[in-house]
């Protein structure tokens, strides 16, 4: 199984990304902003969290202009697998890969903590580790994760069962306590907690361990 890491000027989840998918199983590479190819043969990409480009105009604007970004996209919509974390989840709402938007913080203050999340759907290879419903611990990061959408994106959302995380106690503003998505062929997740920080127990938590082993599992049995 082969997973690419896109590595932008600021971004600081890249190796926290990086080492996840290797623990769980998959050949890694980092793929640096400026190159125009993906690794033949990728079956994921992970768009880590940080502050690409310095956040300058909006958060993950500019990374969704970058070269490697139009390579993201295609491999996006012909179905290939797609993880955006934090400023990653930024990115893939700035490509128009994932409904809504991320605004600032409801309190208008950097949020950096553990909370808990609830999760919305097994449907999906990101969450079928877990049980609908199920309580998790994963810990936030960020100044711009207020999930925001016109209420008929809300209502398909939650109608199609795309909410893959929702706040169990809202710490930014999101509607409808949204802390994740994913896109319409359920192949793309957006989700602004960081599971890549709860997957090892020196973390002391290890939360989100089954998100990157559940994608193990299911591309396993696809590429088997």
């Amino acid at each position: 199984m082969k997973a690419a890491v896109l590595v932008f000027p600021g971004s600081n989840c890249d190796r926290d990304m990086a080492k996840a998918f290797e623990a769980a199983g998959f050949d890694v590479s980092m793929i640096w902003h400026k190159d125009h190819a993906l690794p033949e043969g990728v079956d994921i990409v992970g768009v880590p969290g940080g502050f690409s480009y310095g956040d300058y105009l909006r958060c993950g604007a500019i990374a969704a202009n970058s070269p490697i970004c139009r390579e993201l996209k295609a491999h996006a919509e012909a179905g290939g697998y797609v993880f955006g974390v934090c400023n990653g989840f930024q990115v893939l709402a700035e490509t128009g890969l994932l409904p809504g938007a991320l605004l600032r913080n409801a309190g208008l203050k950097y949020i950096c903590r553990t909370v808990p999340l609830v999760v919305g759907t097994e449907d999906s290879v990101f969450t079928q580790g877990y049980e609908k419903g199920q309580e998790i611990l994963i810990p936030i990061a960020h100044h711009d994760g207020n999930y925001f959408a016109d209420d008929a994106t809300l209502d398909r959302l939650e109608a199609d069962d795309r909410v893959a995380f929702r706040y169990g106690r809202n710490p930014n503003g999101s509607a409808r306590d949204i802390a994740g998505i994913l896109s319409e062929n359920r192949r793309v997740l957006g989700m602004m907690p960081h599971p890549e920080r709860a997957a090892e127990d020196a973390h002391g938590n290890t939360d989100g361990k089954p998100v990157f082993d559940a994608l193990a599992t299911a591309l396993e049995r696809v590429l088997a």
